[in-house]
């Protein structure tokens, strides 16, 4: 017997068409900070300036976490149509982040206690050089977020026809994206404070000066960390419920006759929900067909699994009894 072709019925997984922009960007991105945190090592081994060599490693941690971000992208869209993926790929982008994100935290925790040691026993700075290399750190930054940031407006282009007709809705940016972005801004900061530290300590002697920035700059880059761990954690806990679009689904589907008994809903792309709907129902003729049509007025729905129980009253279900066989 032939196996029928049931194509037709079935809906492919791909629930978010990526970011190509963000991935190339993203892998230039990380060249750039690698060939950056070389010369910053070569320059401080070069000048015997701790500062350098310092905040070379601290580059390599940045280079490695954009280098996350970008196999992110080009994992999730290698196995796009893998079928072991129940709804998509798109969650790997989140958990790129997520992992970047907890290479930022760790970035802010080496900048402590480099700085601690350094107030303690403080060392000898090659001021002219150290000046140097990283007003260069600083301009090689600003040309890395000026590449994210272009990727970012592209794509939030992208989306703004989507925007415009649900205003309501907070706009979900792209999270792998945003912790790229975070990486090299992070560096860009640290760079400003050392540059202001080090002009600090050559004019006036202010040795204390060079630590005391590298604190400040490890609070801000924790602060940062923090909200990127909160925004992707609660994506990849699929803590969604507390969304707009899960009264707005309850409002499409509910009426006089059919009510929800039951509603998940979760997140599958940066705009795309999935949900499953238990539906109880005096209607002799509702389907889920016709469910799946109210929900369609919502174009971020992108896939629901409807299930209809039906009873002659709604207080046979409040109270447990009765029948509802299920359609």
């Amino acid at each position: 017997m032939s196996t029928p072709d049931l194509s037709r019925w079935t809906d492919p997984h791909v629930f978010d068409a990526g970011n190509l922009a963000a991935e190339r960007s993203t892998r230039a991105v990380m060249w750039i900070t690698a060939a950056m945190m070389v010369v910053e090592i070569v320059a401080g081994w070069w000048f015997n300036s701790m500062a350098l060599l310092a905040d070379g490693w601290h580059m390599s941690s940045h280079a490695f976490a954009i280098g996350l971000s970008a196999y992110a992208y080009s994992a999730a869209r290698r196995y796009a149509h893998d079928p072991r993926f129940a709804f998509g790929t798109w969650k790997i982008e989140v958990l790129g982040g997520f992992a970047s994100a907890i290479f930022l935290l760790g970035v802010a925790a080496m900048m402590v206690f480099g700085s601690v040691e350094r107030l303690f026993s403080p060392q000898p700075i090659h001021y002219r050089e150290a000046i140097f290399v990283a007003i260069v750190g600083l301009l090689v930054n600003i040309v890395c977020a000026m590449i994210l940031g272009k990727a970012h407006h592209g794509h939030d282009h992208h989306h703004h026809h989507h925007e415009h007709e649900h205003g309501k809705h907070e706009h979900h940016h792209d999270l792998n994206l945003k912790s790229a972005y975070f990486h090299v801004i992070a560096d860009a900061a640290t760079s400003v404070l050392a540059i202001l530290a080090l002009v600090g300590g050559w004019f006036y002697g202010w040795s204390w000066l060079d630590p005391a920035m590298g604190i400040v700059g490890a609070i801000l880059v924790a602060g940062w960390a923090k909200n990127l761990l909160g925004e992707t954690g609660k994506v990849l806990l699929d803590r969604e419920m507390d969304h707009p679009v899960v009264n707005e689904i309850r409002e499409a589907i509910e009426t006089a006759e059919s009510r929800v008994i039951d509603l998940h809903v979760w997140r599958v792309g940066k705009e795309s929900y999935s949900c499953a709907v238990s539906l109880v129902t005096k209607s002799k003729t509702l389907t889920p067909e016709q469910v799946r049509e109210q929900l369609r007025q919502h174009e971020e729905i992108v896939h629901a699994t409807i299930e209809i129980h039906r009873c002659d009253s709604f207080d046979e279900v409040a109270m447990g009894s009765g029948y509802c066989p299920r359609s």
